[in-house]
């Protein structure tokens, strides 16, 4: 196959996630996190930070569904993205108000990161970036590391603005999201070599970062769950699929022509009013949606 990049503009569209009990998880992204709910599907729930489609979180109720295994392969974290520190901030301290506990913090370098955990234990980040210009390169990768957070500084960001709260921010959105693999060799030869994202970053033990347009990363993935891991249960609650939403019907046509030269398994969606699509499924089993906006 020719060489294939994906084009700028390409970016996380949402994540789609197995959860034990629906009205549990909606009153964590719905009524904590503050997404709104854009619709409902029998077991399914559509969210969104606007109230409107697009969709950043699916939410499909598997009752009774079990924690995922820990040396699986699947989701790490979703990683949601606020417009500005002051949206982060305002999030950071309800979470706080409501003693909803926190796995980590870090400092980037390129961006500022809160971890927790939704009821169900799936993992997510929440986070700011800091400005393109403030990104640093070194030999052909984007620096960044793993450094302590000014946790105190970025909660006090959260007083300037007293106004009460009404929910995420609107310009809030899924910024990437970090999977558990098996192989990253295996991995980077589907994200990179067929899918067109570029790697940014390698140097991370066990961990590889990709993206389209120059972005930090839109996707991480790691073998810290072992190498060879298996893939969790089908009972598990987890990650379903998430997806890539490209800029244009051209770029969305070739890839669509790669994965099917490839032999991968297609399947067409018809679950978006905004969107026409198409899944697949990485050597771990994930799945991967490619989608572009219907005309």
């Amino acid at each position: 196959m020719t060489d294939f990049v994906l084009p700028e503009g390409t970016h996380v569209g949402h994540a789609h996630l197995q959860v034990s009990d629906l009205e549990q998880a909606l009153g964590f992204y719905r009524e904590l996190l503050g997404f709104r709910q854009v619709g409902t599907d029998g077991p399914k729930a559509m969210l969104s930070a606007t109230g409107r489609a697009p969709y950043h979180f699916v939410l499909t109720e598997r009752p009774g569904a079990r924690r995922k295994p820990s040396r699986t392969t699947g989701l790490y974290h979703v990683a949601i993205r606020f417009p500005s520190r002051q949206a982060l901030a305002r999030a950071f301290r309800r979470l706080v108000t409501h003693e909803w506990p926190f796995q980590g913090f870090a400092d980037h370098l390129v961006s500022e990161a809160l971890y927790l955990a939704d009821p169900d234990g799936n993992g997510l980040e929440l986070y700011v970036d800091r400005p393109r210009k403030q990104w640093t390169q070194r030999d052909g990768q984007i620096e960044m590391s793993t450094d302590p957070l000014d946790v105190e500084a970025l909660l006090a960001e959260s007083a300037v603005d007293a106004a009460p709260w009404t929910g995420v921010h609107p310009g809030t959105d899924v910024g990437h999201v970090h999977l558990h693999v098996s192989d990253l060799a295996r991995a980077k030869a589907f994200y990179s070599g067929l899918l067109g994202l570029d790697v940014t970053q390698q140097n991370y033990p066990g961990a590889l970062f990709l993206s389209a347009g120059g972005y930090h990363h839109h996707l991480g993935v790691n073998v810290w769950a072992g190498l060879g891991a298996p893939p969790p249960p089908p009972d598990a609650v987890g990650l379903l699929s998430f997806s890539f939403q490209l800029p244009d019907e051209i770029a969305w046509s070739v890839l669509q022509g790669r994965v099917r030269a490839a032999g991968l398994e297609v399947e067409d969606l018809h679950d978006y009013d905004y969107a026409q699509g198409v899944l697949i499924r990485d050597p771990d089993g994930n799945g991967v949606e490619l989608l572009v906006k219907k005309r």
